[in-house]
This record gives structure tokens, sequence and C-alpha cells, in this order.
């Protein structure tokens, strides 16, 4: 699930970026190409609820692809984003258009 939150000069936007605890991962990345697709970038806190949130600012006026890092090695992508778009690797990204 995605909420936005842009600024008063409309230049940037906050995503936050929220997982669902039926996930099933100790742990969650978010990776995508406003970060070079690094793990390490972005990792998602884990609330008592069992789902996954962080929230990123990125500049307004264009689109992301971004997916999940489960557990370092499942992806997933948030069924809720703003479209999907066809990967290299036989399969889709998630988009945010902000």
């Amino acid at each position: 699930m995605l909420k936005k939150s842009y600024s008063k000069n409309g230049e940037s936007c906050r995503v936050t970026f929220k997982l669902p605890a039926e996930v099933n991962a100790e742990s969650a990345r978010l990776c995508g190409d406003f970060n070079d697709w690094d793990p390490a970038a972005h990792p998602m806190k884990k609330l008592k609820d069992g789902s996954f949130s962080v929230t990123v600012s990125l500049p307004a006026g264009r689109s992301y692809r971004f997916r999940y890092l489960l557990d370092g090695g499942r992806w997933e992508n948030d069924w809720e984003s703003d479209g999907y778009v066809p990967n290299q690797y036989g399969g889709d990204d998630s988009l945010v258009m902000v």
C-alpha cells in the first residue's frame, strides 16, 4: 500500500510504502530505481501487527519502479501500487507515480 504526501511547493513527495502482515516475513527491504536497487538502502520497520513500513522522499513529476525483498531472497510486488511494468527478468516491477 502507498500513502503520498506532497511538499508545499510540489517538488517532492514523501511516500510511505507498507506491506501487510500476510507476507509472513521476518525482514523486508524496499528496492527500486530510486536507490539503485540496493537492499541496504531502505530497510523496512516491522510493526507490532507484523506489517512493514518505510517512508521515502522522492522528487515529484515521474514514476519509479520498485519491489520488496523479503527475508533476503523472496521478491514481492506491491499489489496496490500505481501500476506494473515488465522487468528484464521475466516478471513485473511495481510502479509508484509521484
